[in-house]
């Protein structure tokens, strides 16, 4: 199964990032990818919080979700928005929006959607502050995504951090999990690779990790190197700092081969019940 990630540089121009994906999306189709995969906030990315109120909207009549359905019909391609930033249903809360990502089937029917569910509070050494949940509220679901070809995970960025979920997902039937993420620099090369390949690893599953990279227009930087790892953990692709699409060949054989000499998923133990 081939599959297209796009590692983009997205904005504050919601147009000029959708159409910049749905041009990725017609050349990944064209190119016989099955499925393809955006980074964490593809849509539309900005610090800025006054600015991004004037900007998200609801799911509901959505014209960036409708493009993309679009573009998922015309060339007969399942897509992974990655994730984007839409006005919670609950507005009975102090942080107004969600960060949830969609996965599209190749007629244009959305077939699942995820709220991250690990929020990015942090302060680096760096001087970077990050308050997600200012903004966001949290997911509380986990979700997994039967396209038919495989069973996908979905998560979100600072999910990666969180060996339950994946646990969760791999335990759920997961064969491959989405990490569409917009990392920092900093956190990125100390730990994008070593995340990412261990997920893999200790959950012998495949794990496609689409990624925004560079200078963006509210001044923040990403780490880029999209990555693609098997379930022996050995990376299929990185895109470093690439911007645009990249390709990988996903063989579920492999999956198979991996989980039979190693089969950890049987050998997982529930922990609490030997306190």
């Amino acid at each position: 199964m081939k599959i297209a990630l796009h590692q983009m540089t997205s904005g504050i121009d919601i147009q000029s990032n959708v159409n910049n994906m749905a041009i990725a999306i017609a050349i990944a189709a064209q190119n016989k990818a099955i499925l393809y995969f955006a980074p964490e906030m593809s849509v539309y990315l900005d610090k800025n919080r006054d600015r991004a109120a004037q900007n998200i909207v609801s799911e509901d009549g959505n014209e960036a979700i409708a493009l993309l359905q679009k573009a998922a019909k015309d060339n007969n391609i399942w897509v992974h928005i990655g994730s984007m930033a839409i006005v919670h249903e609950d507005q009975n809360i102090a942080a107004p929006y969600a960060n949830r990502s969609y996965i599209i089937d190749n007629h244009g029917k959305i077939r699942a959607q995820y709220d991250k569910i690990h929020l990015f509070d942090v302060k680096l050494s760096t001087g970077e502050q990050w308050r997600e949940s200012n903004a966001y509220k949290a997911g509380n679901q986990v979700v997994i995504a039967d396209t038919g070809m495989c069973k996908i995970g979905m998560s979100i960025c600072y999910d990666l951090r969180f060996a339950n979920l994946y646990n969760a997902l791999s335990d759920r039937g997961a064969e491959l999990v989405t990490v569409p993420a917009a990392f920092t620099v900093p956190t990125g090369q100390a730990h994008w690779h070593i995340l990412l390949r261990t997920r893999a690893i200790e959950n012998a599953m495949f794990v496609v990790a689409a990624a925004q990279c560079g200078k963006h227009a509210d001044g923040r930087e990403t780490y880029g190197h999209s990555l693609v790892v098997d379930p022996w953990g050995e990376v299929l692709l990185d895109m470093k700092q690439d911007i645009g699409l990249g390709y990988a060949d996903i063989d579920f054989k492999r999956l198979q081969e991996v989980r039979g000499q190693l089969p950890v998923l049987e050998h997982r133990r529930d922990l609490n019940s030997l306190i």
